[in-house]
Parts: structure tokens; C-alpha cells; sequence
């Protein structure tokens, strides 16, 4: 019986164990889920918004602290986001300053993404500078494209977009593309970098915007949101 006990007793603490475990582990993701900066170290926040998050209710995105909106407008030679128009005028229409970001694709020369992001992004003025999401490789292209030729032709691309918005672009580049072509530190844009939780130093030099939580769950939103905060 002494040892029936033992081992019951063995299960139970266990079993309270895993439970803790199991509300830790509950309690940390719901914690890093809803995280976003200090208001205090990081006055300015706002979201990135795509087509993977349907058609957000900025008003409420305003009404949870978002100062901005960054809204994915064109992808590569001829993607666009059919709701780019409608984002901006509601983004607008709560209150929010907004930008339009390309998605850059390297196996695309530079003049056609650009005819398409120009299509899709009106001259504006009020607009934010314009962003380049900087993450697909060269690799992935089925003619080879030199890493030369990717710094060239991204360079060029820049200089026709910039010339349609009369801003500089700020360079949206992933920790992957960053570490394959190290353009961080040669080409002389602002930088937006990304990394959920912790400050992000993979570009060697400040960044102007940080995507700082990937997936923030707020009751803003059914879908998780890319949260943005600005260098103060």
C-alpha cells in the first residue's frame, strides 16, 4: 500500500507540474500576443496592413493607438492589392497617416515593378514615403541574376519611385535578405527591420521603423496584426 501511495502521490505532483508548465506557457503567449512598446521610449506606433488581413476597421485600428498605416499596395511586376484604393481613403478617413509599400521581387527588372507600384500609388504628397519590402531572393529566380545586378537594379527601381512620390524610400529588409546581400550598409536609405519582442541590430545601423510584433491580437481586429513602431 506504502508504495501505491508513493507512486500516487509521484503522479499527482506531476501532473500539478505539467499544469503549471501549461499555464505558463498560456500566460507568456497571450503576454508576448497582446505586446506592444512603450508608449513612453516610443511615442509613434502603427500597423502594416496586406490582403492577408482582409479589411480592417481603421477606426478601431486608431482606437487601440495606431498613429500610421503602411499599406502593401504592389507586389513585384504586376501584383497589386485590390483593396490598396479602399485602405487608404479609410485609413485616411479615421484619421491615420498612411504609405504604400512595395513587395520587391529581384527576378523582375526594375522598370516594370516600378510602371507597377506608379500604377497603383497616386502622386500624393500626404503619403508617407514609400517602403520596399526587401525579403525574396535572387535564388529563388529561374534566369540568374548576380548580386551586382541586384544592387543595380534596385537601385534604379528606387530612384523611379522616388521620383514619383518626391520622397526618399525607406528599405523594409529582412534579417534573410540582409545577411545574403548586406545592402544594409551600402545603399542609403532609412531601414525598417523586423523582429518580434527585441530591438533588431542585424543591419549594422539604426532603423527609422521596427515591425516589433508580427501576430498582436487586439479587439481592433479578428486576424493577428503586423504592429509598427517608429524611431523616436
Amino acid at each position: 500500500m506504502g508504495r501505491k501511495r508513493a507512486i500516487s502521490t509521484r503522479w499527482r505532483v506531476l501532473a500539478a507540474a505539467a499544469l503549471l508548465v501549461l499555464a505558463g506557457a498560456g500566460w507568456l503567449w497571450w503576454r508576448f500576443s497582446h505586446w506592444t512598446p512603450s508608449r513612453t521610449a516610443y511615442p509613434v506606433q502603427g500597423v502594416l496592413v496586406g490582403a492577408r488581413d482582409g479589411r480592417p476597421n481603421f477606426a478601431s485600428l486608431k482606437a487601440v493607438g495606431a498613429d500610421f498605416a503602411y499599406l502593401e499596395a504592389s507586389l513585384g511586376g504586376s501584383g497589386r492589392d485590390p483593396d490598396f484604393a479602399r485602405n487608404l481613403a479609410a485609413a485616411r478617413a479615421a484619421g491615420l497617416k498612411a504609405g504604400a509599400l512595395h513587395l520587391y521581387d529581384p527576378c523582375v527588372p526594375a522598370d516594370v515593378q516600378a510602371g507597377n507600384f506608379v500604377t497603383v500609388v497616386p502622386r500624393d504628397g500626404m503619403l508617407l514615403p514609400p517602403a520596399v519590402e526587401l525579403d525574396k531572393t535572387a535564388d529563388q529566380c529561374a534566369q540568374m541574376v548576380s548580386d551586382a545586378e541586384v544592387e543595380s537594379e534596385l537601385t534604379t527601381f528606387l530612384n523611379q519611385i522616388e521620383s514619383h512620390s518626391a520622397k526618399p524610400a525607406l528599405l523594409m529588409i529582412s534579417g534573410g535578405f540582409e545577411k545574403r546581400y548586406h545592402l544594409a550598409g551600402r545603399i542609403d536609405r532609412d531601414l525598417w527591420l523586423t523582429r518580434d519582442w527585441f530591438e533588431p541590430d542585424y543591419a549594422g545601423r539604426p532603423w527609422t521603423l521596427w515591425t516589433a510584433n508580427g501576430q498582436l491580437h487586439t479587439d481592433a481586429t479578428e486576424r493577428p496584426l503586423r504592429w509598427v513602431v517608429a524611431q523616436p
